[in-house]
């Protein structure tokens, strides 16, 4: 699903008035929103959903162990409440400026920043286009709660553009009891139906008339009309759709039954909508991964087939996941390499290759990674599994996929013998005689200390990143190194989430990336 849509930019100060700018669609943004947002042009994205991190949550800024999750981790909190909402608000600015006058934006949140973002968000959005605060009920009760009540529910603040915007009705399907309290009368052919109203919300002179009905009794108009004219009010007469009061005095009213009824229409509490379980199929790690069905329900709400939706944090790529269910358009955008890779394998499993800007394409490329994206990105390009640690890892970064060999990636030149012999020591305290060494290139003394081992019985084999890299473009295959590769995207595992004893800190992460450009 690669689209081009061409928009007449005549305001925007990065191009010449009246030129058309493309928009291109089925892509996934590796780079800064902020970055990324500004060169979108005008008025050209239907839906917006964003879950950006809550203000609570930091630990939630190290989830795969990505630098690049942290890396504007000390700007962004160091200044408490107003430094995140800031940090926000130039993100929605470009947001609001790239939204059609048709569109709507849902920003997710909790009960830390809600209503600081709420105001926020009616400065740039205006107060006139607050739609809704959306409360979803994202888990159930805590009986641990000391001292206050359990938080069990987010907040979803819904925002248009403008007064003009999309909104496709949809309905929840009734429950027995909603049936039983609602529908409560019954034809003798065993039909259920409502009494409702005849009366019309709004004043209407013109459908002011009174009403000799078939029963006999003329009844009087309501204050504000009746909700149909004369001819639709003798049809349901003569249909029996109407429901006549015990009293003369009483109110007509009409039979509606329930074979009729579209359903339920959502209000603004979802309890309908279950968290993700532990042993969810849609499960994928991710602490803060929100289910299908909640983004489905906002995309059809919000937005039309063939419309555009971007999610400019999206993580695990839900918001993307459903967009294509859908068959809506889409952008995605997420700094991480590591979501890059969840989000890929995400899409191929619904059919779709998505097309990856800014991906690291050359060593170069890969040098200039962070060491914590730099090891993610080798072990996701074998197809292999993370280790659960980062930092004390005792030399094993991850696994090969079939056979759980222990991995060791170096982003170093001529690496040597020392490495190869300290690795050995790994190898053995895993149970295993096989293993992988991953760097650019090798001394000769690496190479020398490989065959050595292979006396003692270990087979440790040296790959370069060169050689990945080619195998990921497709030039190269090396399983005759790596053994069999996976038959199909089905069976590639996922970076574990890592227990927050295992997780580096930001502070570690952001160490790293300071010793990494320094």
């Amino acid at each position: 699903m690669v689209d081009t849509h061409l928009v007449i930019d005549g305001d925007n100060a990065d191009h010449e008035a009246g030129e058309r700018v493309d928009l291109q669609t089925g892509v996934l943004y590796r780079e800064d929103n902020l970055t990324q947002l500004g060169q979108f042009p005008d008025e050209s994205v239907d839906l917006i959903y964003l879950d950006p991190p809550f203000f609570s949550n930091r630990v939630y800024e190290v989830i795969w162990g990505d630098e690049a999750e942290v890396r504007s981790f000390e700007d962004r909190w160091a200044g408490g409440i107003q430094n995140y909402v800031e940090w926000m608000q130039e993100r929605v600015v470009e947001l609001h400026r790239i939204l059609k006058p048709t569109g709507s934006l849902y920003l997710h949140c909790d009960r830390h920043a809600s209503h600081y973002l709420k105001v926020m968000l009616d400065g740039v959005f205006g107060m006139g286009n607050f739609r809704n605060e959306i409360t979803w009920k994202r888990t159930y009760s805590h009986g641990n709660v000391a001292r206050n009540y359990g938080s069990v529910a987010d907040s979803i603040l819904f925002y248009s553009r403008g007064p003009k915007y999309v909104w496709v009705q949809q309905y929840l399907a009734m429950d027995d009891d909603y049936v039983a309290r609602t529908f409560k009368y019954k034809d003798r052919d065993g039909r259920r139906w409502q009494s409702v109203t005849l009366r019309n919300p709004g004043p209407r002179p013109n459908l002011h008339y009174p009403y000799r009905a078939s029963n006999g009794v003329t009844y009087q108009p309501h204050r504000n009309g009746w909700s149909c004219d004369l001819q639709r009010m003798r049809r349901y007469d003569a249909e029996g759709r109407l429901h006549f009061p015990s009293k003369s005095t009483g109110a007509l009213r009409l039979k509606m039954y329930i074979d009729e009824s579209a359903g339920v229409r959502p209000s603004n509490l979802w309890q309908d909508i279950p968290p993700i379980g532990a042993q969810a199929a849609e499960r994928l790690g991710y602490p803060t991964q929100k289910p299908l069905a909640l983004l489905e329900r906002i995309i059809a709400t919000s937005s039309e087939p063939g419309d555009v939706v971007l999610d400019p944090f999206c993580g695990c790529g839900t918001t993307i996941a459903a967009a294509q269910s859908l068959k809506r358009k889409w952008i995605g955008i997420d700094i991480s390499p590591t979501a890059m890779e969840i989000m890929r394998r995400r899409l191929l499993k619904l059919g779709h290759q998505p097309i990856i800007e800014n991906a690291p394409d050359s060593i170069a490329a890969l040098k200039e990674l962070r060491p914590f994206e730099f090891q993610n990105w080798i072990i996701n390009a074998i197809n292999g599994t993370h280790s659960v640690k980062k930092v004390g890892d005792m030399g094993i970064d991850g696994f090969w996929f079939f056979t759980q060999d222990p991995v060791q990636v170096k982003q170093s030149e001529h690496v040597g013998r020392n490495v190869v012999d300290n690795f050995e020591s790994a190898i053995r305290r895993a149970g295993k005689s096989t293993g992988y060494v991953i760097a650019f290139s090798f001394t000769r003394g690496a190479v020398e200390e490989v065959a050595r081992v292979r006396q003692d019985g270990l087979d440790i084999k040296l790959l370069k990143v060169a050689e990945v890299l080619l195998h990921v473009k497709g030039a190269q295959n090396f399983s005759k190194k790596l053994g069999p590769q996976p038959a199909s995207i089905a069976e590639l595992p996922l970076p574990p989430v890592r227990a927050a004893r295992d997780k580096p800190t930001a502070e570690e992460l952001i160490e790293s990336d300071r010793q990494a450009t320094a």
